[in-house]
């Protein structure tokens, strides 16, 4: 990934504030919406999610999930040209008392201060998606796959 690709990513994963979240909800896929803050480091993404809702159940069944980040369609001169980040990671609940929840809590609060109420509401946690891999399109023909310290060293790209 030359600069331009890795700038062209990190600025669609920094203006765009919610992400599609694909999940196993008894062994079948299952896809919502949630809104998501990435983490200093590169350490990951930070959502913020009911015990109510179906997926917050099935990360605790099964960590594995991956995320969609879309470009707005205006972005594009076609639906198949926007640019997209897709991520494949583990997710894990960060208790109040964990070592990463503070700057988890800051880094979600920092990018969505409106959600700071749901903080107080018991039913609410962090959960920390750990990123495994992640596959950016940047238009129209222009894929690349990203793992490992490769993946880590553009997403700390962040800070």
């Amino acid at each position: 990934m030359n600069e331009s690709e890795s700038t062209a990513l990190m600025s669609l994963l920094r203006t765009q504030p919610v992400a599609s979240l694909a999940t196993l909800h008894k062994g079948a896929p299952a896809v919502s919406m949630v809104p998501f803050a990435l983490l200093p480091e590169g350490a990951g993404f930070a959502i913020h999610v009911s015990r109510l809702a179906t997926h917050t159940q099935d990360m605790l069944a099964n960590p594995a999930v991956a995320l969609l980040v879309t470009a707005p369609l205006a972005a594009a001169d076609s639906p198949l040209a926007l640019p997209r980040a897709s991520v494949q990671g583990r997710a894990r609940q960060c208790a109040t008392d964990s070592p990463g929840y503070e700057q988890a809590r800051q880094a979600y609060l920092a990018r969505l201060p409106d959600a700071e109420p749901l903080f107080s509401f018991g039913d609410f946690s962090l959960f920390v998606i750990e990123p495994e891999s992640l596959r950016h399109v940047a238009g129209f023909g222009r894929a690349m796959s990203l793992a490992g310290e490769q993946m880590r060293a553009v997403l700390r790209q962040a800070d």
